[in-house]
């Protein structure tokens, strides 16, 4: 028997001169065709942020420069054929590159943070990337 172990990943809302927030769309599963901030998997002998580094430019053509941690996530999905990854989110900025989606991402698109409703993000998603955005400086924080 196979023993299986959680495997960990890299995401990264990244952000461009005039604010607004790389997003990708899935070309395999899981999540296949879904809308997310670009990230990955982390290579053996890698940095979480080396990696966060590589995985946006091989999806998208764009460098980044990590700006702050974000986020820790647990995503699991328990059933044989399931998954089950924690991953690591950090706010970035572009500093080069051409978009272009590549790797495993079927599209991507620069976004204004007006317009992330018509993308489909799953709540978790959104609560990331205004963590971002007031992590980086990007908003203000809410006053509750």
């Amino acid at each position: 028997m196979v023993s299986k172990r959680p495997v960990v990943g890299v995401g990264a809302v990244v952000f461009n001169p005039e604010g607004r927030i790389l997003l990708i769309q899935r070309g395999k599963s899981p999540h296949y065709g879904r809308w997310m901030v670009p990230g990955g998997t982390v290579e053996w002998g890698e940095t979480l942020e080396e990696a966060t580094v590589r995985e946006v430019r091989e999806e998208t053509g764009i460098d980044i420069e990590i700006e702050t941690f974000v986020e820790l996530i647990e995503a699991i999905s328990p059933e044989e054929s399931g998954y089950h990854f924690v991953i690591v989110d950090y706010a970035a900025h572009a500093i080069a590159g051409s978009l272009r989606a590549a790797s495993d991402a079927k599209n991507a698109v620069w976004a204004s943070a007006d317009s992330l409703a018509e993308y489909d993000l799953t709540p978790e998603m959104l609560a990331v990337i205004e963590k971002a955005r007031t992590a980086s400086g990007r908003t203000p924080a809410k006053v509750i």
